[in-house]
């Protein structure tokens, strides 16, 4: 025995000790408790055609609009209280399972944006992760902390889907996209209510995983343009474009750290006139 593991032979002697029932209430119990890796190597070494299947099912391309739908459909049961009270549409037992299927979501979510077919996908992650900012105030779910409970990280999220969209459609369409989205859904506090967890050690700011995305001096005067353009659009909706009532204060606030970071990257050279633009832009200036 090493520490308290078992050598192969004592493990073996062990169970030479246990009749065929015993052994089976004992390889059932730890398939029925155990983690979902030990039971997908449980049902590889006793079902070997079933688990080849199963990994060809999660390993086939996944239909990006189909998941598309799910997600807006699920947002929209989630913000119509569906998931609160007594609505048919959400049975009890998935009302307690709410968390579950924000997982499977944005796992399928995720593997969807791995394809070509991004748009659609991109489309469904911007959504999870518009609902996840919406659940810091707004009780769509019984959790105190939704999106802790969903084990949700929303700068992962992004990442993911802006990686998938410069990928596959260019880095002009990931300045327009990411600039944004970036507007929309930086939060200095990040994006749980309690500020601590399993979420929170894993966050980043969204102004860090833009900065890793942008590799040269031209590259972050592109993304300024297109962050300007952002911020004007808030001005021209004259509204919580950013999908938050936040005061130009609040959304100064949230988004210093990218502001800090741009006027370090582009204080010398042709772009620095951007800077003149942002420290006096409408959408950031003032308290209301």
């Amino acid at each position: 025995m090493v520490g308290n593991r078992l050598s192969r032979d004592d493990f073996y002697d062990r169970l030479s000790a246990l009749d065929e029932a015993a052994m089976k209430k004992a390889l059932w119990t730890l398939y029925w408790r155990g983690s979902a890796p030990v039971r997908e190597r449980i049902m590889a070494a006793i079902d070997p055609a079933s688990a080849t299947a199963q990994a060809a099912r999660a390993n086939a391309p996944v239909d990006a609009d189909r998941v598309k739908a799910e997600v807006r459909e699920f947002a929209a049961l989630a913000r119509q209280g569906a998931y609160l009270a007594g609505d048919r549409r959400v049975s009890p037992k998935e009302r307690t399972r709410w968390r579950f299927t924000f997982q499977r979501l944005a796992k399928t979510t995720t593997q969807a944006l791995s394809g070509r077919d991004v748009e659609p996908a991109a489309s469904a992650m911007a959504t999870l992760i518009d609902l996840a900012c919406e659940l810091r105030s707004v009780d769509y779910f019984r959790s105190d902390d939704p999106v802790e409970a969903a084990r949700f990280v929303v700068s992962d999220a992004a990442a993911v889907a802006w990686a998938a969209v410069r990928r596959e459609q260019g880095y002009p369409a990931f300045c327009e996209r990411a600039a944004g989205q970036l507007v929309r859904w930086e939060s200095r506090w990040g994006w749980t209510r309690r500020g601590h967890g399993w979420v929170s050690e894993r966050e980043t700011s969204l102004a860090q995983v833009v900065a890793g995305m942008l590799p040269a001096a031209d590259a972050w005067g592109q993304f300024a343009d297109a962050y300007l353009r952002a911020l004007d659009s808030v001005v021209d909706q004259r509204g919580p474009a950013d999908g938050h009532r936040r005061s130009r204060k609040e959304r100064r606030e949230d988004l210093a750290e990218w502001h800090a970071l741009l006027r370090e990257r582009l204080s010398h050279g042709e772009y620095q006139d951007r800077l003149d633009a942002l420290a006096n832009h409408p959408a950031l200036v003032g308290r209301r």
